[in-house]
């Protein structure tokens, strides 16, 4: 018997293995965090606001020459103390929490925790800074109508400009106390946003 002679099979090529292509680098920047950057700015709003209303309420002093000079000045009425002082400690609060919103911006692991404490101060804030708001208002609406009841008359036909500093510092803080419901929102949907589900 004659022996068939062997096939030689060619050896297979396995095709050789590409290089993995190297994946790119990661990104050294972290994605932005829209809701920490409106979060800073509304702070800055508001300390900004504070800031503009005390000022302006401190520096709102007229004298009228009447039989004897009579100076009117915010210090002669409790509720624009009240008014100064409120806007003052909203003002350097906003200022801390500014900051702390930046060290959460900066390091987002400590965020839900920061939060919660932001939640608690600016609704602590938004009440003190809506009721000197509005003890504010109500004296200078006096000032501007008077009370025919009580025999009080308006003051703010002698005394325009001391009035109109009363009006413009009520408007801003007016504009800060909405800026600090728009933080108590902010601050709840970010909250919720952390919380999984």
């Amino acid at each position: 018997m004659a022996s068939e002679p062997e096939k030689v099979v060619p050896p297979v090529e396995t095709p050789e293995a590409e290089p993995e292509k190297a994946a790119p680098p990661p990104s050294m920047t972290r994605p932005t965090d829209y809701f920490a950057v409106a979060d800073v700015v509304l702070r800055l709003l508001v300390f900004a606001s504070a800031l503009v209303s005390v000022v302006v309420m401190s520096t709102s002093k007229e004298t009228e020459m009447l039989p004897y000079p009579r100076p009117a000045k915010f210090t002669q009425s409790p509720a624009l103390i009240y008014f100064v002082a409120a806007l003052s400690v909203a003002g350097f609060f906003s200022l801390i929490t500014t900051l702390g919103s930046l060290y959460s911006l900066i390091k987002p692991g400590c965020c839900a925790k920061i939060i919660s404490h932001f939640i608690v101060i600016d609704v602590l804030l938004l009440g003190i800074v809506a009721s000197a708001t509005g003890a504010a208002g109500s004296v200078t609406y006096i000032g501007l109508k008077g009370n025919t009841y009580v025999g009080w008359r308006e003051i703010c036909t002698l005394y325009g400009k001391f009035c109109r500093y009363l009006g413009a510092s009520i408007g801003v803080s007016l504009f800060a106390s909405v800026m600090l419901v728009l933080l108590v929102l902010l601050s709840v949907y970010s909250l919720s946003k952390k919380i999984p589900k």
